[in-house]
């Protein structure tokens, strides 16, 4: 039962100009986006020194505070009423020393204005070094 004799069949073709089209805007794009960088390959001795180590190593001070709020200085628990008595602690926890730096370790669920509370103690100290201590993430 063939009811389309009288019919004849289109032939199925594949234009391809417009494909080319396609490629060429592609490779003009990729022709126009890559950089090219040329490596030189050098032979360098670099030259060799023995010096000795500083001996004036910087004073760390460590301040650690919890989430409840409660403050340790060198491992030594502190009280913190107002800034000007921490930076007495501070102070004192200095000693003298060459270029001192406070390194503080605050807890993850600790108040922002704990940790606010020991730079401006510092700042009062005359302790220009802060840095933040942190631990790397586990279970990644």
């Amino acid at each position: 039962m063939n009811f389309r004799r009288g019919r004849a069949r289109e032939e199925v073709e594949i234009n391809l100009i417009p494909m080319i089209d396609v490629l060429l805007v592609i490779l003009i794009f990729l022709m126009v986006t890559t950089t090219f960088a040329k490596y030189t390959e050098l032979r360098i001795n670099l030259p060799q020194a023995n010096g000795e180590t500083s001996r004036d190593q910087p004073t760390l001070i460590n301040v650690a505070v919890d989430a409840v709020g409660h403050y340790l200085v060198n491992d030594a628990p502190a009280n913190f009423t107002d800034p000007d008595a921490f930076a007495a602690v501070l102070r004192q926890a200095v000693a003298g020393r060459k270029d001192p730096i406070v390194a503080i370790s605050a807890d993850a669920t600790s108040t922002h204005q704990s940790v606010v509370n020991i730079m401006e103690a510092a700042r009062r100290a005359g302790i220009a070094h802060v840095t933040f201590t942190t631990q790397g993430a586990t279970g990644r």
